[in-house]
Parts: C-alpha cells; sequence; structure tokens
C-alpha cells in the first residue's frame, strides 16, 4: 500500500471536501467539468470551489496559473483515504450529512448539519447557511465545508451547507424552490438540534450569492415557496444575508465588461431561465433578487472585487441602492482590483463574522465598508 506523505495530506483532504456525495456520481458530469464553468478545458482559481481554492497553487505544478484535467487527477490519486483522515472537523464539530431536506431520493437536494462538539452555552444556536456557487451548473455542497467550520468550531454557530438542482437537472425557480425548501427544513428541526430558529443568516458566493440574496428580499414572496419537503407551514424567511459577488439583476448583466456575453443563449444566466435572458425578461426579472426589495428584508453584507470578470461589480451597487431606498441596512465592500472570489486579505472574512455576529448574536458591532485590497 502507498503512503502519503504525512505533510500533504491534510491538503489532500481539503481538495477531498469538494469533491461530491458518493452516491450522487451516476447522476453528476466529472468534478473537473461541473467546476469547468467556461467549459474550456481548464480550471482557473475562480472557478475552484472556495474550501479547495488554498490548494490551487500546489495543484498547478507547472504554475501556468490553470489546472489542467492531468494536474487535477494527479493530485486526487495522491490523496488519503476519507476514512484515515484526522481533519479539523472531526475533531471539533459533528457532522450530520447527506439530509433529503426535500423529501426526495436526489442527491442534490440534500444538506450536510455541522454541530459544535462543544457548544457555548446551553440555548439554542443561531446558524449560518452556506449555498456554494458554480454558475448554477456546477458546485457542490462539499465545497461549503471549509466556509462554515470556523463559526462551529467556535462553539457560536451550528452550520449547515445546502445543494440544490442545477441547470443540467432543472430551471428556474427549481433553485430557489429547493434554497427555500432548505430553509423551512432548518427551521422546522430547529428544536431537534438545538438551533434557534429565529437567528438563520445566509451567505454564499456568486451564483450561491444569488440565492442567498433572493432569500433575503423573497421572503415574502409565495410564488417563489415552491412546494417542496414536509414543512411547507414553515417560514423561509432569514434573518441576514452575506452576498459575495452575486447577480443581482440579470438584465443589467451586459452593460458592464465582463469576460462572457451574458445576453448569449448559452451564458449561465440564460441557461439558468431557460433562454437568453434579453429574449425572456420576465423570465430574468423574475429570476433577479432586485425585483422583489422591500422594506421588510433583512440586513445584507454585500462584497465584491471591483475587477470582477465575471459578475460586474455594479451588479452589488445596483442591490446595495435598492436596499438603502427601500430602509433596509445593506453595507457594500468593494475589494479594490479584486476579481471573482479568492480574496486573502484576512479582514475580509474578520468582517463577515462582525456581520454574523451582530445581527445572529447581538454583539454590538461596526462593520467597515472601506475598500479591501
Amino acid at each position: 500500500m502507498t503512503l502519503v506523505n504525512r505533510r500533504l495530506a491534510p491538503l489532500c483532504i481539503a481538495w477531498l471536501l469538494a469533491l461530491p456525495a458518493a452516491d450522487s456520481t451516476a447522476q453528476q458530469p466529472s468534478l473537473f467539468d461541473r467546476w469547468d464553468a467556461d467549459g474550456d478545458g481548464k480550471l482557473t482559481r475562480q472557478e475552484v470551489p472556495e474550501g479547495a481554492r488554498r490548494l490551487f497553487d500546489r495543484v498547478d505544478t507547472d504554475g501556468d496559473g490553470t489546472l489542467s484535467r492531468e494536474e487535477d487527477s494527479a493530485f486526487r490519486n495522491r490523496r488519503p483515504p476519507a476514512a484515515r483522515a484526522e481533519s479539523r472537523v472531526a475533531a471539533a464539530i459533528r457532522v450530520e450529512a447527506d439530509i433529503p431536506y426535500a423529501g426526495t431520493d436526489n442527491p442534490r437536494q440534500r444538506l450536510d448539519l455541522f454541530l459544535p462538539k462543544s457548544p457555548e452555552g446551553d440555548g439554542p444556536l443561531p446558524v449560518v447557511v452556506f449555498i456554494h456557487g458554480g454558475a448554477w451548473r456546477a458546485g457542490d455542497r462539499r465545497g461549503g465545508w471549509g466556509r462554515v467550520a470556523p463559526y462551529v468550531e467556535s462553539g457560536h454557530y451550528a452550520g449547515v451547507s445546502v445543494g440544490y438542482r442545477l441547470t443540467d437537472e432543472a430551471i428556474w425557480p427549481a433553485q430557489i424552490h429547493d434554497c427555500k425548501a432548505a430553509i423551512r427544513w432548518i427551521r422546522a428541526n430547529a428544536a431537534k438540534y438545538r438551533i434557534d430558529s429565529e437567528r438563520i443568516g445566509v451567505f454564499g458566493s456568486s451564483a450561491g450569492g444569488h440565492l442567498v440574496a433572493m432569500l433575503g428580499t423573497s421572503g415574502d414572496v409565495k410564488e417563489l415557496e415552491g412546494d417542496l419537503g414536509e414543512h411547507d407551514s414553515a417560514s423561509s424567511r432569514v434573518a441576514c444575508v452575506v452576498d459575495e459577488f452575486g447577480p443581482s439583476e440579470l438584465l443589467a448583466m451586459g452593460q458592464y465588461p465582463s469576460r462572457m456575453n451574458h445576453d448569449a443563449a448559452d451564458s449561465p444566466e440564460s441557461l439558468l431561465i431557460g433562454g437568453a435572458i434579453q429574449e425572456n425578461k420576465d423570465l430574468a426579472r423574475a429570476a433577479s433578487p432586485i425585483t422583489y426589495v422591500s422594506a421588510d428584508d433583512p440586513p445584507f453584507l454585500m462584497i465584491h472585487g471591483t475587477e470582477d470578470p465575471l459578475v460586474p461589480f455594479n451588479q452589488s451597487e445596483r442591490l446595495r441602492d435598492a436596499l438603502k431606498a427601500a430602509g433596509v441596512e445593506a453595507l457594500l465592500i468593494p475589494i479594490e482590483g479584486g476579481g471573482h472570489g479568492g480574496f486573502r486579505n484576512p479582514e475580509v472574512p474578520e468582517r463577515t463574522r462582525r456581520f454574523f455576529d451582530k445581527h445572529l448574536r447581538g454583539e454590538a458591532a461596526e462593520i467597515p465598508t472601506s475598500p479591501l485590497e
């Protein structure tokens, strides 16, 4: 049996956390193809899920700034068996994985629940819910493990990572129906897991940012609830939203410089609604969080790179302005010169934590909106 370098093992395990659930592989394209959002046969740093992105440079053995199939395969083949991994998740967190929140056997309609082994206090914990990105056509809930782990490790929070149907399987509004069913499941099972049903915060990046923004603005929109799961009497409202560079107004995405033609019939946005967005304007508006902004929306924090080549920075500016005009707390942190994620400044997660601590734990906190680099 080949032995794995002990120093490499934790890194391989972190890459492994982005793998899909074992029972989903027969129904989904290869993970490489699911991450390859623009279909060019290579992975950029931005296309790799956040939970595995810190390993990018080690996987990129030729140093060209992209990952080939061969590099990806070579790295995965060096990983140790998951059963032998000593991860930080196992050390401090109890995981209940693959929970079918929608009452179906669809592997994408599942969530992973994370509970601290040493929770703070005796009362119910607030919960942070992560929704992954991937242009609505790639990504996996396992990519959220690394995002929720720091909150759960602290003992102050429970955590959830949500999967949802991608556009190779279903078009809008299936994605928000899934996310709302997941929130309803969390609320309906709050007492069982010692979760505070009134303190549910959501965060997500890119397409996940779009979906959490939609959760925040459409809490009162019955047409977007769907009828999934056994808990249709529960509310899908959330207490606060962290939207990381998510689209907010689909019809306006093509008005600003971008690496892709958002109005094309094969753009991620067009695939989401089932047709070219400029030829299906009513559908595009119905899939835009900005359409549903109202005065009773929860507080928002948005984080966005000013040079984002995929989702124009103006998308977050538009949503911030609309929320503020409605009287909703809306903060936007620009990442100067930043692209589509991959932000390395430690102040980014620090400000995010302050935002959650303020709105989910009641801590007095100021969240600066000064630009970061």
